[in-house]
């Protein structure tokens, strides 16, 4: 039987001793296929490649090789996070690369949207390559792949999440441990690991992080009007019980100014446009209602806290025609 292949009897993780079942059964499968060799992961801090991590370093500790690529597109805390999470209270086998100005260095003046996905994703690849080639003994290559992306990619190759390694960087094999599980099994899955609820059920979020929120060429200091303006929206959406009930929020600041007045003096700054959205399959979307109050109190907050500012707007188109990301 393909193994790639979910078989009609698997009974779906959707109870907390379900889950356990799955992590016992994947435990032993995995020091079965490893042993004692080591086993490198490129962990995002996504749900998925976070509870491959949780997972793994239950089954094999520390010859499980965790690695964290700050690229300087990461919500605000995020990178700290996976930190604490890991190192301290998992206390995994954490390498922590802050690649910030790399990235960004090589972003300077690029305003197409494609060409900055494909220096974002090529970039992570030489960086994670050159990680790699540093430590000895790795023999396996551990990837967060689930259901859905075999669905939608065929079978899955070596290098399906971490794409375009070199040819002569050989791995054993790929470890997979939830590759048969959908989106809400991997999120029960992450709970009975006991991975914080905001790890675990973390928005979807774009592989180019907030470079396609920063949208035309990324500057840093609109990244940081992105970065505090999706804090404070979150923060609120938090407060006010939307957390969990909207599919998706976050903010964007295009590359454009307008003239406001602060302190009775003109002044020449950005916009932060607000979008929350609601989807079944990411195909088409709605836009969500936000009360006004809490509207206003967000655009308060975003004016008041957010330095290079001076309007604040929200996004009401649908998809179609709009887009759930701008870029």
């Amino acid at each position: 039987m393909d193994s790639n292949v979910r078989p009609e009897s698997m009974v779906r993780i959707t109870t907390p001793e379900l889950a356990q079942a799955f992590i016992d059964e994947q435990i032993a499968a995995v020091k079965a296929q490893v042993g004692d060799k080591r086993v490198l992961l490129a962990l995002s801090g996504g749900v998925d490649s976070s509870v491959v991590a949780a997972l793994l370093i239950k089954a094999i500790g520390k010859q499980l090789v965790c690695v964290h690529v700050n690229h300087g597109l990461l919500r605000k805390g995020e990178p700290e996070q996976v930190v604490d999470v890991f190192r301290n209270q998992m206390d995994a086998n954490l390498i922590y690369i802050d690649a910030v100005d790399r990235f960004l260095d090589k972003l300077a003046g690029v305003a197409e949207p494609e060409k900055k996905r494909k220096i974002i994703g090529e970039e992570f690849i030489r960086v994670f390559e050159e990680e790699a080639r540093k430590l000895d003994g790795i023999e396996f290559l551990a990837q967060g792949t689930i259901y859905p992306d075999i669905l939608e990619s065929g079978p899955v190759k070596a290098h399906h999440n971490v794409g375009g390694l070199p040819e002569d960087i050989h791995f054993e094999g790929l470890v997979e441990p939830v590759k048969l599980l959908f989106k809400d099994e991997v999120r029960v899955v992450g709970k009975q690991l006991g991975l914080p609820d905001n790890m675990v059920y973390r928005q979807p979020f774009p592989g180019p992080g907030l470079g396609v929120r920063c949208t035309g060429a990324i500057t840093r200091e609109r990244l940081e009007l992105v970065r505090e303006s999706d804090a404070i929206l979150r923060d609120e959406f938090a407060k006010n019980g939307l957390e969990g009930k909207v599919w998706q929020y976050f903010t964007v600041v295009p590359d454009l100014k307008s003239v406001g007045v602060k302190d009775g003096v003109r002044c020449y700054e950005n916009p932060v446009i607000i979008r929350a959205v609601n989807t079944r399959d990411a195909m088409t979307a709605t836009v969500e209602p936000l009360d006004w109050d809490l509207l206003f109190r967000i655009t308060n907050r975003i004016l008041a806290e957010v330095d290079g500012v001076n309007r604040v707007l929200y996004d009401v188109t649908p998809k179609p025609t709009g887009t759930i990301e701008w870029e």
